[in-house]
C-alpha cells in the first residue's frame, strides 16, 4: 500500500508539473507582442546601421513578407544546405505560416524613394521594392515557445540578415533580445539548429556562448552524429534546463 502511494504521489507531480509547464508555454504564446517589454530594443543604430524593429506572426504575414521572408533564405542558406535546399525549402516554407510561429522584424528607412532587397536575380530571386516611409526590411527572427526534453524553451527558427546589414552586431542585438523574452516568460533555454556547413554561423553562435546541446545528432550518438548535416545548440538559464539540454542529465 505504501509503495503504491509513493507511485500515485509521484505521478500527481509529473501530471502537476506537466501542467505547469503546459501553462508557461500557453501564456507565452498568448502574449500579442513580446517586443513591448523591451524598448532598449526597439531600435539598434550602431556601425552605420540604423534600423528598427516590429513584431510578427506566422498567420498575419502579408504576401510581401512572406516573398521577402523566402527570398532571404534562399540568398543566405541555399549554399549551406547544399543538395537539400530544394526539400527543405519546401518545409521552411511550411514553418514560416504556422500559427505558432512568432518573429521580430528588422526594418530599414532610406533617403531614396524606394530600397531594393534581395537582389540576387541570376539565383532566381525577385527584386522586391519598399517605399521608404513603410520601412524595408533588412533581416528577421523566426521563434517559437515549445517543448524540448519535457522542458519550455524559446526555439530560434531562423536568423536571417541581408548580407548588407551582416558583421555590424545586429545578429547579436537580436540574440541578446530573444533571451530576454525566454527569461521573462521562464523558458529554461534558447534553441537552435545550425548546418554544419555554415561556419560562420556556427562561431557566431559559439561567441555567444551556446553550447552543442546533448540532444544533437552528435552527442545522442557519434556515429549517427557524422552521418547529419546539422547541430543543434543552446544556451541554458537555469540548474535544470542545464542539466538535461547539455549535460544529457536525468
Amino acid at each position: 500500500m505504501l509503495d503504491k502511494g509513493r507511485e500515485s504521489w509521484k505521478l500527481l507531480q509529473i501530471l502537476e508539473r506537466k501542467k505547469a509547464i503546459d501553462e508557461l508555454i500557453r501564456k507565452a504564446v498568448a502574449v500579442k507582442d513580446h517586443l513591448v517589454q523591451f524598448p532598449a530594443f526597439h531600435k539598434f543604430q550602431r556601425n552605420g546601421l540604423s534600423v528598427y524593429l516590429e513584431s510578427g506572426r506566422g498567420d498575419q504575414l502579408t504576401l510581401p513578407t512572406r516573398k521577402y521572408i523566402q527570398n532571404l533564405l534562399k540568398v543566405n542558406m541555399e549554399n549551406p544546405y547544399g543538395p537539400e535546399w530544394p526539400s527543405e525549402e519546401k518545409v521552411k516554407r511550411q514553418e514560416m505560416v504556422a500559427p505558432e510561429a512568432r518573429y521580430i522584424f528588422v526594418k530599414q528607412y532610406s533617403n531614396g524613394f524606394t530600397t531594393e532587397c534581395s537582389v540576387n536575380q541570376d539565383a532566381g530571386m525577385e527584386h522586391t521594392h519598399a517605399p521608404c516611409n513603410e520601412g524595408c526590411l533588412v533581416g528577421f527572427v523566426h521563434y517559437r515557445f515549445v517543448l524540448e526534453e519535457e522542458l519550455p524553451v524559446a526555439y530560434v527558427y531562423e536568423l536571417q540578415t541581408e548580407p548588407s546589414a551582416q558583421g555590424k552586431g545586429l545578429g547579436k542585438f537580436l540574440m541578446q533580445l530573444i533571451e530576454q523574452i525566454a527569461c521573462k516568460n521562464q523558458m529554461g533555454a534558447v534553441m537552435l539548429t545550425v548546418q554544419k556547413a555554415n561556419t560562420q554561423a556556427m562561431a557566431f553562435y559559439t561567441k555567444l556562448r551556446y553550447a552543442i546541446s546533448s540532444t544533437s545528432p552528435s552527442r545522442v550518438d557519434p556515429q549517427i552524429g557524422l552521418e547529419k548535416s546539422y547541430e543543434i545548440l543552446c544556451k541554458t538559464f537555469d540548474s535544470e534546463a542545464k542539466s538535461k539540454l547539455e549535460d544529457g542529465e536525468w
